[in-house]
C-alpha cells in the first residue's frame, strides 16, 4: 500500500487555510471606508499601510487585519500577486475606489485563451462559514432542487428544468422529479420576465438566501398536461454526492452505474461503498455519470481513479502533477513544500472522520476502460479524473457534451470571514498533458488531444438518471456492445454553438446554492 507522505497529506486533507478569527469585512464591507487617500493607520513597527504601485507587502503580514477595508484589499492584492497563476497579467489598480468584493473581482487576468475564450472564468468568493459547512457536510440552504437553466436567446425561450433532487429535501417531499419544468415563481413567468423587478423575483426564488424562505412554484411535471402549484420552504439540505448506484444486466456481462454529483468530503464514504457494492456484484464495466459534477477536492478524484483502475495500473504512476506561477517553479507557494506529484491514492484519507476513518485500503474494480457521461457542467476535478486515467492508458469513452475546460485549481483561502478562490495551479497527467482549457470533446473520430472517443449528445430530461433508456446511458451501453454511437445520437447532438444570451440579467447570481463546487479543483491543507 502506498502510504501518503506528510507533505502530500498537507495538501489533501480537508481543513481550512489560515482560519480567520476576525468577523465581518467580507465582500462589499467597507469598515473605515471613508479613507480615500490609499493609506491607513500603521503597520508593525509604525509603518503606514498604503497602496504604492508596484510595491507589495508580503500578504501574511496583512492577513486577518479586519478593522479596515483597505487592509483587506491590500491583503487580496499581495496574495494575488504572490500566488495567482497569471499574476503578471493583473493590472495594479489603486484599491481605494472599490469595495472589498469589487476589488477582488479586478484581481484576475483579462487576457483571452489561444482560442479566443476568456482565460479565467473561475474567480469567486463566499462566506467562510458557508464554505466550511458545504465542503465538510454538503449542507446548504436550499429546496433540494438542482436544475438546468436555459437562458433566453434570439432562438430559445428562457426555461428552468429540474435535473435531479436531493433525497429527504423539500423538493422530494413535494414529489418533484427530474424533467419537471418550472413555469413561474411567486407568480412571475420564467419565460416572459423581462424587467429588473421580475428577474429579481426569479433569482430570489431559485436561490433562497435563508432557512424558512417560502417560494411558490408553478410546475409542469414531465408527461403532465396541467401545471400544479407547490410552496417550498427552504431549509438546510445535506447533499448526497453519490446516488443511484445501479446494476445493469446485459448479454455480455453486468455494467455498473454511479451518479456522482460532487467531489465533497462526504463523497469519500459514498464512493467506497459504491465500489465495494459493484465489485461484489462482479461488474465488468462502469458508467460514471459526471454530467452535473463540477469538481471539488482533487484527492477524491485521485482515490476514485485508483478504485476504477486498481493497483497494477496505477502503481508508481502520477495522478496529477501541479505547476504554479513562474515565481515558484519548484515549491508550492501556499504550503512552502517542494512540488511533489499527486499519486493515485489507494487508501482512505478520512475527509469526514465520522463517515470513514483514514488509512483504510480502498477497493478497486481493476477496469481497463471507463464510460463517462458529461455536459458543460462536468468540470475541474471531474476532468482531472478523465485526464489522469487517460494518462495511464485506461480507455475513457465520453458520452454527452463538451466539458467545461478547467485544468486549473486553487486553495480556498479565508480572510476576515470570506473565503477566496483564485486560480493558482495547473494540472497535467502522467504523460504531461493538461491542455484542455476548451474542454474534453466527445468525438467519433478524434484528432485533437482534447478529443475523446465517444458520442456528442445533449442531456435527456425525459427519463430518470440511471434508467437504461435515458439517452446518454443508453448510448453508453450501445457503444459498449458495438464500439460506435447509436444513430439517435445525431438527433441529440451538442454540436451547435451556444446561443448569445439576451435575457436582461437573468443569471445564476448565487452560485453557492446551485453548486458552489461548480468549476472547482480544490487543494486544502491541514491547519
Amino acid at each position: 500500500m502506498k502510504l501518503l507522505s506528510t507533505t502530500l497529506l498537507t495538501t489533501v486533507i480537508a481543513s481550512g487555510l489560515l482560519l480567520c478569527g476576525c468577523s465581518g469585512g467580507g465582500p462589499g464591507s467597507e469598515t473605515n471606508s471613508g479613507n480615500t487617500s490609499g493609506s491607513i493607520g500603521t503597520g508593525s513597527g509604525g509603518s503606514t499601510i498604503k497602496w504604492v504601485a508596484g510595491e507589495f507587502t508580503p500578504y501574511p503580514q496583512l492577513a486577518n487585519q479586519c478593522d479596515a477595508a483597505l487592509k483587506e484589499k491590500l491583503w487580496l492584492r499581495s496574495w494575488s500577486n504572490d500566488t495567482y497563476l497569471w499574476y503578471s497579467e493583473i493590472p495594479d489598480r489603486d484599491p481605494a475606489p472599490y469595495s472589498v468584493g469589487d476589488y477582488f473581482d479586478t484581481l484576475k487576468t483579462t487576457e483571452l485563451s489561444e482560442t479566443g475564450n476568456e482565460k479565467d472564468k473561475f474567480h469567486f468568493s463566499m462566506s467562510t462559514a458557508e464554505w466550511e459547512q458545504l465542503n465538510q457536510s454538503g449542507a446548504s440552504v436550499s429546496y433540494g432542487l438542482n436544475f438546468h437553466l436555459q437562458q433566453a436567446s434570439a432562438s430559445t425561450d428562457r426555461k428552468v428544468t429540474v435535473t435531479y433532487t436531493e433525497p429527504n429535501s423539500p423538493a422530494t417531499s413535494a414529489n418533484i422529479a427530474r424533467g419537471a419544468v418550472i413555469v413561474s415563481i411567486n407568480g412571475v413567468s420564467v419565460k416572459d420576465a423581462n424587467d429588473t423587478a421580475s428577474i429579481s423575483v426569479l433569482n430570489q426564488g431559485l436561490f433562497p438566501s435563508s432557512s424558512g424562505q417560502q417560494t411558490r412554484f408553478t410546475l409542469l411535471d414531465l408527461g403532465a398536461s396541467q401545471t400544479r402549484d407547490v410552496t417550498l420552504s427552504a431549509q438546510t439540505v445535506v447533499s448526497t454526492p453519490v446516488q443511484n448506484v445501479n446494476l445493469i444486466a446485459t448479454d455480455t456481462g453486468t455494467v455498473g452505474y454511479i451518479q456522482f454529483n460532487s467531489h465533497i468530503a462526504t463523497a469519500e464514504r459514498g464512493l467506497v461503498d459504491a465500489i465495494n457494492s459493484l465489485r461484489s456484484s462482479g461488474v465488468n464495466d462502469l458508467v460514471l455519470d459526471l454530467r452535473y459534477n463540477g469538481g471539488g477536492l482533487l484527492a477524491l478524484a485521485s482515490q476514485l481513479g485508483y478504485m476504477v483502475a486498481g493497483e497494477q495500473a496505477t502503481q508508481n504512476r502520477i495522478f496529477e502533477r501541479s505547476s504554479f506561477n513562474s515565481k515558484y517553479p519548484t515549491t508550492d507557494p501556499v504550503t512552502g513544500a517542494a512540488l511533489t506529484p499527486m499519486p493515485f491514492i489507494d487508501e482512505s484519507i478520512g475527509f469526514n472522520a465520522g463517515l470513514l476513518g483514514a488509512g483504510q485500503a480502498l477497493p478497486s474494480l481493476n477496469l481497463n476502460r471507463l464510460f463517462v457521461l458529461t455536459t458543460d457542467n462536468t468540470c475541474s476535478a471531474s476532468e482531472a479524473l478523465m485526464n489522469s486515467l487517460r494518462g495511464i492508458d485506461i480507455e475513457v469513452i465520453q458520452i454527452g457534451g463538451t466539458t467545461c475546460g478547467k485544468p486549473y485549481g486553487f486553495y480556498p483561502t479565508p480572510n476576515c470571514g470570506t473565503t477566496y478562490f483564485t486560480i493558482q495551479f495547473k494540472g497535467e497527467n502522467d504523460k504531461g498533458f493538461g491542455d484542455y482549457s476548451d474542454g474534453f470533446i466527445p468525438s467519433t473520430s478524434p484528432t485533437l488531444a482534447s478529443e475523446i472517443p465517444g458520442c456528442d449528445m445533449a442531456d435527456d430530461f425525459s427519463k430518470p438518471l440511471g434508467d437504461k433508456n435515458e439517452a446518454m446511458l443508453s448510448a453508453a451501453l450501445y457503444y459498449r456492445d458495438n464500439n460506435r454511437c447509436p444513430a439517435v445520437s445525431a438527433s441529440m447532438a451538442k454540436s451547435a454553438p451556444k446561443p448569445q444570451f439576451i435575457d436582461h440579467g437573468f443569471t445564476l447570481e448565487d452560485t453557492r446554492m446551485q453548486n458552489v463546487l461548480l468549476n472547482n479543483r480544490i487543494l486544502t491543507q491541514v491547519k
